[in-house]
């Protein structure tokens, strides 16, 4: 039962999605530059700004442009004004479909199916017969001086056209009025020609009042200067008349100040002298009478400074002298007790350090004793059987000194002549066998004995019984 619920929910769910695809799908919507013709079974209608549900198989829609189309009205011929003048105007038009539906509806009756140049070529086929006809109705100089008044004209021309299409004329503007025989190039220049005169004579005009102005202002100058110079001069020389004379005063003044003043210098001067010989003779009993006090000063202060220098030297170097031997005699005190003291110091480390560097030697030289005498003791309880079983023990040494330079040998090349007892691997382990049955012979050469001498003495105890406890000798302790 459980298995049958979840299958309806996953079947209803699944339907669900799937219808809401399907009207996805059925679902358009209109943006605000475009509108939507719906045509179907419930007739055309107009979509703009807001969507629709769009039946299949038995309704259809198209999307249908609201933006501004701007292109070019430049017709090939030459246009013609009123004066018979060909000339060439370029212009530039703005164009859209109308917001209401009416329009909206006429404009999809005669562009919807129709690609964007198409749609363009027609209305430019239009705007350029509406120009024709109006450049025909205006001079040469109403088109190039009054561009605005052509763009009025062309609008108002066209809009009844344009709205039978649904459109609506938003700008047109003149970009560019040409013609081949000069006509407008030549329109100008008797205004220029006018004007230039017209500047021509003003500079004229304007250069002779410049003159005048300059040459009455030159005369108003030059007598403006001869009068300043002739007041200039009179003014001068009556500065000098007055210089001259003030000159004259004032040398007459100066002459007489000058004898008064040798006058009074004179009898200053008398004066001078007589207070000044005044004055010596009492500067000089006055000086004598300073130098006796400054003698008697003199000799005080000699005295006083030969008592002060003598308490001062009795204050100083004796005392100096005291306290200087007091303190070389307590220098001498501690070096001497510093040096005896670092004496007694190195002697006793030197006594302790021979002390134990002997004690060192002398247990060392007894440890050495002890151990040759233990090492002798060793050797003198050795019986013959220890004797071969340390030669039986060191011949693998001896043997394996003696093989060792045949382990260096990286390769071993071996060449046969064919006799099989000659040459061979066999050859070099007969070489080897050779070579270990030598190291009896050596035993017997560095140790005197005869090792078979030796080996059947060693039989010979084995078969005795044991008389002793651990004896090398047999005897019983």
């Amino acid at each position: 039962m459980t298995n049958q619920i979840v299958l309806f929910v996953g079947l209803g769910v699944l339907a669900l999605i799937f219808l809401m695809g399907i009207l996805a799908r059925m679902y358009r919507k209109a943006g605000p530059n475009e509108a939507l013709i719906v045509y179907g079974f419930r007739g055309p209608r107009v979509i703009k700004g807001h969507g629709t549900v769009i039946f299949p198989m038995v309704e259809n829609c198209r999307e249908l442009s609201l933006e501004l189309m701007s292109f070019d009205v430049a017709p090939q011929q030459d246009l013609y004004t009123r004066q018979g003048v060909a000339v060439t105007v370029e212009a530039v038009a703005q164009i859209k479909v109308r917001s209401d539906q009416a329009s909206i509806l006429t404009a999809a009756e005669q562009f919807l199916t129709k690609a964007p140049p198409q749609r363009e070529g027609l209305i430019r086929l239009v705007m350029e017969g509406h120009l024709r006809g109006i450049i025909g109705q205006l001079t040469v100089e109403q088109i190039v001086k009054e561009p605005e008044m052509v763009g009025e004209r062309m609008r108002a021309t066209c809009a009844e056209d344009m709205s039978k299409m649904g459109l609506e004329v938003i700008s047109f503007t003149i970009k560019e009025v040409r013609d081949k025989n000069e006509y407008i190039s030549n329109m100008g220049r008797p205004d220029i020609a006018r004007i230039k005169r017209d500047a021509e004579m003003a500079t004229a005009d304007a250069e002779r009042d410049t003159a005048i102005k300059r040459a009455t202002a030159m005369r108003e100058s030059a007598v403006a200067k001869a009068q300043a110079d002739q007041e200039r001069v009179i003014a001068e020389t009556a500065s000098a008349t007055r210089q001259a004379e003030a000159q004259r005063d004032l040398e007459i003044k100066k002459a007489e100040y000058a004898e008064q003043s040798r006058r009074q210098q004179a009898s200053a001067d008398k004066a001078y002298e007589l207070q000044t010989n005044v004055m010596l003779q009492q500067v000089t009993a006055e000086q004598v009478k300073v130098q006796q006090v400054e003698k008697e000063g003199q000799i005080k202060v000699q005295e006083a400074e030969i008592l002060r220098h003598e308490k001062e030297l009795i204050a100083t170097v004796l005392k100096g002298a005291e306290i200087e031997r007091q303190r070389i005699e307590n220098m001498a005190a501690a070096e001497k007790n510093r040096l005896t003291t670092e004496a007694e110091g190195r002697a006793a480390a030197i006594r302790t350090q021979g002390e134990a560097e002997a004690s060192i030697i002398f247990q060392k030289g007894e440890a050495e004793a002890k151990a040759m005498n233990v090492k002798a003791e060793a050797y003198q309880g050795w019986n013959q059987a220890a004797v071969v079983d340390k030669l039986l023990t060191n011949m693998a040494d001896v043997v394996r000194a003696m093989a060792e330079p045949l382990s260096k040998v990286d390769r071993i090349t071996i060449v046969s002549t064919g006799n099989d007892d000659a040459a061979g691997v066999h050859k070099i382990t007969g070489d080897m066998t050779k070579i270990a049955a030598q190291v009896p012979a050596l035993f017997e050469a560095l140790s005197g004995m005869d090792i078979k001498q030796l080996m059947s003495n060693v039989q010979a105890m084995k078969q005795k019984p044991e008389n002793g406890a651990g004896k090398p000798d047999g005897k019983q302790s």
